[in-house]
């Protein structure tokens, strides 16, 4: 994430478990058609940077390479070691700024950011940094979840209320958590006039994925820096969260939960 932006999930465990379990292929599932051995690609906001990892075998041979670029350092020694650990090797790992990309004009074949659009306060002047550091020709591509479009079953109350309230405390923080919705016309404003819009959806229905899903939120509810924002911020009272965080495992309980992630996808010819 950017210097100046405010993350509202922050980096407690609860929330590096959910960056963990993505991939390229259940996450970056619209940029792979695209990728070539010997392409440069710019990873921002990586996070602990499996997708990165991912992508980095994608471009391996050729001189290809990734870098992986976040605001953290603690997240990026993550993302270092677990990229060793799998012998990917041609991936270095970088801080920096989302809104200031410190790489000349036209460096990279692909600018790829994954849940990042939405914790911006200007995610128009990002989307305008990527294409700048993008060569002519090449692609951002970019992917958001949209909180609003969220849905479940069965209707638990205390998830509506758990919607509701993240919204209002990533909204304070400075982001847009309806961002899916939006790429494609912050693409439209940073200049970009071939755009590619799709949406990809996680599905969490099996007894495994319930239970990992509802445990991870239920924990960030009350453990990360979520939960202190929404009660430094007069959101919700700790009572509040642990009301909010015991829903989430009463659906996670339920033999028949579904629930559905909705995230919006645009990819950005320069």
């Amino acid at each position: 994430m950017p210097n100046d932006a405010t993350y509202t999930h922050g980096h407690h465990d609860s929330v590096l478990r959910s960056h963990r379990w993505r991939t390229a292929e259940n996450s970056a599932g619209h940029l792979l058609p695209e990728l070539r051995p010997g392409q440069r690609l710019l990873d921002v906001g990586c996070g602990p940077g499996t997708i990165s990892a991912d992508l980095a075998e994608r471009v391996a041979g050729d001189g290809g390479e990734v870098v992986a670029l976040d605001a953290a350092p603690g997240v990026l020694e993550q993302a270092r070691a677990a990229a060793s650990a799998r012998g990917v090797t041609n991936i270095r790992f970088t801080t920096g700024d989302a809104l200031a990309l410190d790489f000349p004009d036209g460096a990279f074949d692909v600018t790829h950011a994954h849940q990042v659009l939405q914790h911006l306060a200007d995610p128009v002047a990002a989307l305008r940094e990527m294409r700048r550091v993008t060569r002519p020709g090449g692609v951002v591509a970019v992917r958001d979840a949209d909180y609003a479009a969220m849905t479940w079953y069965p209707e638990v109350p205390g998830l509506t209320e758990w919607a509701a309230l993240y919204r209002a405390v990533a909204r304070a923080n400075g982001g847009e958590p309806d961002a899916g919705r939006r790429l494609l016309s912050w693409a439209r404003q940073a200049g970009f006039t071939d755009v590619r819009s799709s949406a990809g959806v996680w599905t969490f229905a099996t007894e495994a994925e319930r239970a990992w899903w509802s445990d991870l939120w239920a924990e960030r509810t009350t453990a990360s820096a979520y939960a202190d924002r929404a009660v430094s911020g007069g959101y919700a009272t700790r009572a509040d969260l642990e009301r909010v965080a015991a829903s989430w495992r009463e659906w996670g309980r339920a033999a028949d939960g579904w629930f559905a992630v909705l995230n919006g996808e645009a990819l950005c010819r320069v």
